[in-house]
């Protein structure tokens, strides 16, 4: 655990030390998920199976068996208590509400009156999101990747999940078909990655794969950018929070654990301008460790990627945050709207002390698939516009053509392009 002063002369070599903790792409690494994907395309199905069997320690016959049918969906979801049902249809809800208010209309100008422009809006037709099945099950990231590409419009989303021994989480299962999945596929990995891109015998082709994976996922979702879209290139998970020392050391604690607890490699960090509250976290961390029933792993992460920083002031700890763009960033401040407009690079934002970061990753609504590793500084979280593409519209009337002929004629001489200049030039009579 560090305990550092932005002051320090070592202070940039031991935050270093921190931000380093991204999963690196081996060689080793790399030149596998190739394979994987090589086989996957050149053998489909057959290789899907090869590969689920190795990795996910499930035997089947074909990729038909794969798939979950429909009475195996609904007793998944006959196991399902009917409050938990009921939680889940909740999350559904208020995900879907938010994302509603992210649609775009196409849209038609005619501003002038010689030229209409405008945009047409229209969603992908089939995705694939893929749900981890490792550590932990997830039915809120099936909720947060399927919610906003049902609200896009998307006509089939195809959902790829590891299962070892078959077996699915069943809370994973009932929030795909309240999400509106059409489609469950029992394989995960790289193969599932690859099936998604290229298409198989049984498993479609899909535009667009979301979700996140572990390095492998995450690697063979780089290597099939092309031929199909992605979201992002999801690392470790992450939390940054900001405190002028107001509010409970014990809340700050509990959601520094809150990441720590995804996996060892999650980074946890406060900064707070001041250092007696930043000892109060530090003692509440070791004493809400020990209750935890992931205590290994987010003891691991708090070791190695855990760090309290004492800030000058909050406009240091504010530019310290935006240097780092944290994938989740708490204002832990007695007036957190003040310094709302300083932020510039964060994943989400979660301001005031009654609001922890988990509120975010199941209830409050916004999507919780979120840029990791300091791209939120060029990334956003997921979201409707994920999932459909915009097309430019363009129409010309031969009065239009004539008022700007001339210079799009001279546009494409300046570029040496004598044939877009004749296609105008033609058109003018000249």
């Amino acid at each position: 655990m560090l305990f550092i002063d932005m002051n320090e002369e070592s202070f940039n070599a031991k935050l270093d030390a921190i931000l380093s903790r991204r999963e690196e792409t081996s060689s080793g690494i790399e030149k596998v998920v190739e394979e994987i994907i090589s086989a996957v395309r050149e053998r489909g199905d057959e290789a899907v199976l090869e590969f689920t069997r190795r990795f996910d320690r499930l035997d089947v016959r074909s990729v038909g068996e794969l798939e979950m049918s429909k009475a195996e969906i609904d007793a998944c979801c006959s196991r399902i208590s009917a409050d938990d049902m009921a939680l889940l249809q909740l999350a559904c809800e208020r995900i879907v509400s938010f994302h509603e208010k992210q649609k775009q209309q196409t849209w038609i100008s005619m501003e002038e009156p010689d030229i209409l422009l405008g945009q047409k809006v229209t969603p992908l037709e089939r995705v694939g999101i893929y749900v981890p099945g490792g550590k932990a099950s997830y039915p809120s990231s099936v909720v947060m990747n399927a919610a906003p590409a049902r609200v896009a419009g998307v006509k089939e989303i195809i959902m790829v999940t590891p299962a070892p021994g078959g077996e699915v989480n069943p809370h994973v299962v009932a929030a795909a078909r309240l999400a509106g999945v059409s489609r469950i596929f029992r394989t995960g990995g790289a193969q599932a990655v690859a099936a998604l891109a290229f298409g198989t015998e049984s498993i479609p082709k899909v535009d667009k794969i979301t979700g996140p994976g572990n390095i492998y996922v995450a690697t063979a979702k780089k290597l099939v950018f092309g031929y199909a879209g992605i979201d992002m290139i999801a690392g470790p998970s992450e939390i940054l929070v900001i405190s002028d020392g107001s509010g409970d050391p014990a809340h700050i604690a509990a959601d520094l654990l809150s990441q720590a607890e995804h996996d060892e490699l999650a980074s946890s960090i406060l900064i707070t301008t001041e250092r007696e509250f930043g000892e109060k976290v530090h003692d509440e961390v070791s004493r809400q460790l020990d209750r935890l029933s992931r205590k290994n792993i987010a003891k691991a992460s708090w070791e190695r990627y855990g760090v309290i920083i004492i800030a000058e002031d909050l406009d240091k700890a504010v530019a310290f945050s935006n240097r780092i763009a944290p994938e989740h960033l708490e204002l832990a401040l007695s007036d957190p709207f003040s310094l709302l407009p300083e932020i510039k690079n964060a994943g989400a934002i979660f301001l005031g002390h009654w609001t922890p970061e988990a509120a975010g990753d199941y209830l409050a609504g916004p999507n919780h698939t979120l840029p990791t590793g300091g791209t939120a500084r060029f990334f956003s979280p997921l979201s409707v516009d994920d999932f459909v593409k915009k097309s430019s519209i363009i129409s010309f009337s031969e009065k239009g053509l004539k008022r700007l002929g001339d210079d799009i004629i001279h546009l494409a001489g300046m570029e040496g392009l004598e044939a877009h200049a004749k296609s105008v030039s033609l058109r003018l009579g000249r």
